[in-house]
């Protein structure tokens, strides 16, 4: 999470083709998503905050995962090719699985 946040700031570029299209603020949406991942990544640390943080990481795993989603689809995938985003789509929900039983086990 840590990485892929900061990420966001080094390698903007990058993640311009996630954004759809039809949503404004674009470098606005990166930033903030890249913000919201290094703060899920730095709550995770620490074991007071890993609750919070473990229901953090699944909303945000739910939020990104019709991007991926939409990228099986598009014509020119975000990622880089229809093969690539076929094998993305898989991960993202291994995130949520993963975010889903630390949620189990922070919040039961």
């Amino acid at each position: 999470m840590l990485y892929g946040g900061i990420q966001h700031f080094v390698a903007t570029a990058f993640y311009w083709p996630f954004v759809p299209g039809f949503l404004p603020f674009k470098m606005a949406i990166i930033y903030i998503s890249g913000f919201l991942e290094i703060a899920v990544g730095i709550l995770l640390l620490f074991k007071k905050s890993q609750g919070v943080a473990a229901m953090a990481l699944l909303v945000l795993m739910l939020v990104f995962l019709p991007i991926h989603i939409w990228d099986v689809f598009s014509e020119t995938p975000a990622i880089g090719s229809t093969q690539a985003a076929l094998v993305r789509l898989p991960v993202q929900l291994l995130f949520i699985a993963i975010s889903w039983k630390l949620k189990k086990i922070y919040f039961t």
